[in-house]
């Protein structure tokens, strides 16, 4: 089978014997056969399983055209969005793009920002001052367009682009990724004659990566969807192998068998600062999807070295709940040495000539040892490097295993009714119509 991801068991497998290991991955096949036999809770979910490679060529084609129509004077891109409608872009988007970009001279791309992922006040200003600044363009995302954070942020921005640009001018600048057919930003968009995409209905927000909602901001942002979408594809046809050797089958079967022995924290770790917010997406992706019903493994992230020398402590020395996966990009772009110290003041010119990568692998091997040795298991997965292909493939194989480990559990992967809870509460202390008796009681226990 093609290693477009390769696992790295070696410092999991102390922690479980053969038994347990043969148990659980019956358990994760028996689940992997309710996901793809669409038979489990939330099976009309399940359009985003075949996306990949159902994504036709005109679609490509129709969010290539707005790259084109944006490529000359748009400076400043809003992307407008919350949780799934705004992670995966962003977490492609920060991958594959270089760390310093927006200081180089000569950089031709427009700036990628965010909004309606927060409340902030002052966040809100200054990008309205970003915004009188710079030529602007905005894509809004949203199935329904009445989510309170991003619904919030595009009446800001749309406000301002309308001001700014007039109306007419200003739909040409506004991009809306929503329902086919119903909801307000539908209705609005209609009315306004934006250029819409759809984000089809059987498809959740938080698998809705290689939807138009993630691929036009990466798009945008010159990231070769067409290299993403190539290695989903090669992933979706691994993953839809029933086959021990799946590697969405060995993930979700070891995360869950590792549960089952009080490993309730899974760590997502990276030793590369451009995966950081993929941890983000993966956090939302694993957290909305399982944690329901008083169950589920709780996702978290670690950034290392960095954190090595902050959370490392708690990691080796803390409470046994915790097990980590650590993503390994085996060639990194670069090819950067150590350089010569003639006074080797630092006492470090035993490493003259090493590549940096070089001390960053021995650095994730030794902590990779010295936390399976304090009691933390830690599996390894490893990719051969941070492309558009790789990352696509990563991508949808958590996907697929999240859907197995969820359905392992016994819970819904693909509704989130406890995102609705704070909701109720926040629109019944704005005073929102219709939520009057709910406020009273959230009146009576804030006094």
């Amino acid at each position: 089978m093609d290693k477009v991801v390769n696992l790295d068991l070696r410092a999991v497998t102390p922690f479980l014997s053969d038994i347990e290991m043969t148990v659980w991955l019956e358990r994760s096949m028996n689940a992997y056969d309710v996901l793809r036999g669409r038979k489990g809770k939330g099976s009309d979910f399940l359009g985003w399983i075949d996306l990949p490679s159902e994504t036709h060529p005109s679609l490509i084609n129709r969010i290539e055209s707005i790259v084109k129509r944006w490529a000359n004077g748009i400076e400043v891109i809003v992307i407008v969005g919350i949780g799934g409608s705004y992670l995966g872009a962003k977490a492609v988007i920060e991958a594959l793009s270089g760390s310093f970009d927006l200081h180089m001279s000569g950089f031709a791309k427009p700036v990628i920002v965010y909004a309606g992922q927060n409340l902030s006040e002052e966040y809100l200003e200054e990008l309205k001052e970003l915004l009188m600044e710079r030529s602007a363009a905005c894509v809004v995302i949203s199935k329904s367009g009445t989510t309170t954070e991003p619904a919030i942020a595009f009446r800001i921005v749309k406000e301002l682009l309308e001001k700014k640009y007039g109306k007419q001018e200003a739909s040409e600048r506004i991009v809306a990724i929503t329902d086919k057919s119903v909801g307000t930003l539908k209705e609005v968009s209609d009315k306004e004659g934006y250029t819409t995409f759809i984000i089809p209905d059987d498809v959740g927000g938080r698998y809705s990566v290689f939807t138009p909602a993630g691929l036009l901001p990466a798009a945008l942002a010159g990231v070769d969807i067409r290299s993403l979408l190539d290695g989903a594809g090669a992933m979706q046809k691994i993953c839809a192998a029933r086959s021990s050797e799946n590697p969405a089958v060995i993930y979700a079967a070891l995360r869950n068998a590792l549960y089952s022995k009080g490993k309730k924290i899974e760590l997502m770790i990276n030793y590369n600062p451009k995966l950081q917010y993929f941890a983000e997406w993966w956090k939302q992706l694993f957290g909305e999807s399982e944690g329901k019903d008083g169950k589920g493994i709780f996702p978290a992230s670690l950034n290392f070295t960095t954190d090595l020398h902050s959370m490392g402590q708690y990691v080796q020395g803390g409470e046994r709940t915790l097990f980590e996966t650590v993503i390994c990009i085996i060639n990194p772009s670069g090819k950067l040495t150590i350089p010569n110290d003639p006074d080797n003041s630092d006492k470090l010119n035993f490493l003259t000539g090493v590549r940096v990568d070089h001390c960053n692998k021995m650095a994730e091997m030794g902590a990779v040892i010295a936390h399976m040795e304090g009691g933390v298991p830690t599996l390894r997965m490893e990719i051969p490097a941070l492309n558009g292909y790789h990352l696509g493939a990563l991508m949808y194989m958590f996907e697929f295993a999240c859907g197995i480990s969820a359905y392992i559990l016994g819970v819904n992967p693909f509704d989130q009714p406890g995102v609705e809870d704070y909701k109720k509460n926040m629109f019944a202390l704005l005073g929102k119509p219709g939520y009057e008796e709910i406020a009273k009681r959230l009146n009576n226990i804030l006094k």
